[in-house]
């Protein structure tokens, strides 16, 4: 089952506004995907060009398209052009009900509770108007910070499911209680 995105959700908390990733954003997408510290726990390509970090974005798009993913772009209210961080749905079960969750920040907003709030908003979001059954998270069992914010927004360790492709990662969920 696939869901649809159009037109695309944008979400906004107390502090933030979780929107469409723009062409404004692609300097801050390569940062985020090539920095070592922000990338110490995600096993992933590095850009090496803006032309990859663009490459990127048209496939996260068309994915939004497809309705196969959605990525918000995080950014302060009264900032709405300045990219902080991003969070993504993503792996969506076949039949539309089970999603993982993927987000990243700058460093310089960590630590803040601003991806919690984005995480907060977008649970809220999954669960309501996509309507999924459980929302899953793999995070590298070293990274205390991921962790702890998944644990704090709700979600628990699923110590019997694996990830195959990276033996590092735990992966925590969180289930809809309205369903």
């Amino acid at each position: 089952m696939k869901h649809s995105f159009v037109p695309f959700p944008t979400l906004v908390t107390q502090r933030l506004q979780l929107r469409e990733t723009i062409d404004e954003d692609h300097k801050e997408i390569f940062f985020l995907r090539s920095d070592v510290e922000v990338n110490k726990y995600i096993d992933r390509p590095v850009p090496k060009s803006m032309k990859d970090v663009e490459d990127f974005v048209q496939m996260i798009n068309k994915g939004t398209e497809n309705g196969d993913n959605i990525n918000w772009s995080i950014t302060f209210k009264e900032e709405p052009t300045k990219m902080i961080g991003s969070i993504c749905l993503w792996n969506f079960s076949e039949d539309g009900k089970v999603a993982e969750v993927g987000y990243v920040l700058h460093p310089t907003f960590q630590n803040k509770g601003i991806m919690t709030e984005a995480m907060q908003s977008t649970i809220e979001y999954d669960f309501k108007n996509l309507k999924l059954d459980k929302i899953e998270a793999y995070t590298h069992r070293d990274n205390e910070s991921s962790k702890y914010m998944l644990l704090k927004n709700g979600f628990t360790l699923v110590e019997h499911k694996k990830d195959k492709d990276f033996p590092d990662n735990i992966i925590l969920e969180i289930q809809n209680t309205a369903t």
